[in-house]
């Protein structure tokens, strides 16, 4: 146990935001799912909102709340000193950033604080503006003692952006294996399922553009596609100019993924840019066939041609040609599922990427604070 006499080791979690969200459901999950009795979890954000506040802000010891409006304003540099003697006054011995903003404001407020361990978090590949993104979390890292990638690919652009190799760590996400054991009420070989927000780096308009040609082989086909995002209106535009409309269904924002999951014939996601996509990791889980552009790191998830099928980003015939091939031969879209249930159960669940953060916590502060067992006793 790290710790005099059984206290808990005192974590803050920094989290600028709690919508739906790949990054924000793992992190979530890490601050519901770490031992108590290692770990005193606190939760630290920007303000108190967002669909899935409630659930992060239950699971915490205590939540702290810094108000930023923008990050140019005087004001930043208040919430930092603020932040700073926060965890002076809660003896935080980890501090643990989980999004770009999060990472701009943690790191260096936590540095001024200087606590023991800080790890940031990097779970997109490319940036929305990739100078000025770039720029500020290069300078956010050089505060953070670990920078975890969740994927090989992630990994590789750190080194890319040069995050010294010393720094980057790999922990994958994981998948709350239990969730996906439903039976369905309803299910269908030719339902096409994409989850991801609806953003144009996902890819929702390849989809709609594959759709066209594999109505014309199976036109008894179904695309639904679950998620929201600013790209809703156009997507629904561009199903109805494409004539697809009839057989797409946008669901929006949906919070029983699994049920919707258990009833479709198989996942797609014809993403542009991903690191290691959850949607990939829950239909797996679900034992859904996968078809998905081949970028980042969905080849570490994908075996071709076992677990599903890898297709260049951006090619719509491609797409079409292995969504029919799955449709059209049941058997191999049943021995993928099987075979993507075997693989996450075997490295991607929740169990296994919580007791990684743990011993990572554990090693970093063995190396960066040989005196810690005495200020967690005094604490």
């Amino acid at each position: 146990m790290l710790g005099h006499d059984n206290v808990p080791v005192p974590v803050a979690f920094v989290l600028s935001s709690f919508d739906p969200g790949g990054t924000e459901r793992q992190m979530i999950e890490l601050i519901r799912r770490l031992d108590r009795k290692r770990w005193q979890v606190h939760l630290v954000c920007f303000r108190a909102s967002g669909a899935w506040y409630e659930r992060a802000a239950e699971a915490a010891e205590s939540v702290a709340t810094f108000p930023i409006a923008s990050f140019l304003g005087p004001e930043i540099g208040v919430q930092l000193r603020r932040f700073a003697r926060w965890c002076r006054d809660q003896r935080i011995a980890v501090v643990h950033t989980g999004q770009l903003h999060s990472n701009i404001f943690g790191l260096p407020g936590a540095a001024l604080a200087r606590v023991p361990v800080r790890v940031a978090n990097r779970r997109m590949l490319k940036a929305n503006k990739p100078g000025l993104q770039l720029a500020v979390q290069r300078v956010a890292y050089a505060f953070a003692h670990k920078v975890v990638a969740n994927s090989l690919a992630a990994a590789a652009r750190l080194k890319a952006e040069g995050v010294p190799a010393r720094k980057i760590a790999v922990i994958t996400n994981g998948v709350d294996c239990d969730r996906f054991t439903r039976v369905p009420s309803r299910w269908s070989a030719r339902r096409v399922v994409m989850v991801a927000n609806l953003r144009p780096e996902k890819g929702h308009d390849v989809l709609i553009a594959a759709a066209v040609s594999v109505l014309r082989r199976f036109p008894d086909a179904t695309f639904d596609i679950i998620g929201d995002g600013p790209e809703m209106e156009s997507l629904k535009m561009m199903a109805r100019d494409r004539a697809v409309d009839h057989a797409v269904t946008f669901y929006g924002h949906r919070e029983d993924v699994p049920e919707l999951l258990a009833e479709g014939g198989m996942l797609v996601l014809p993403s542009r840019s991903e690191a290691l996509p959850n949607a990939v990791l829950e239909a797996m889980a679900a034992r859904l066939p996968v078809v998905a552009s081949d970028v980042g790191g969905v080849g570490e998830l994908i075996v071709n041609g076992r677990t599903g099928w890898l297709v260049p980003a951006g090619d719509a015939a491609a797409l079409a040609e292995r969504i029919c091939g799955l449709m059209a031969d049941p058997g191999l879209a049943g021995a993928f599922g099987v075979a993507g249930r075997a693989a996450i159960d075997a490295r991607y669940t929740f169990e296994r990427m919580v007791g990684a953060f743990d011993r990572l916590y554990e090693t970093e502060l063995r190396r960066r604070c040989p005196v810690f067992r005495w200020h967690a006793a005094a604490a």
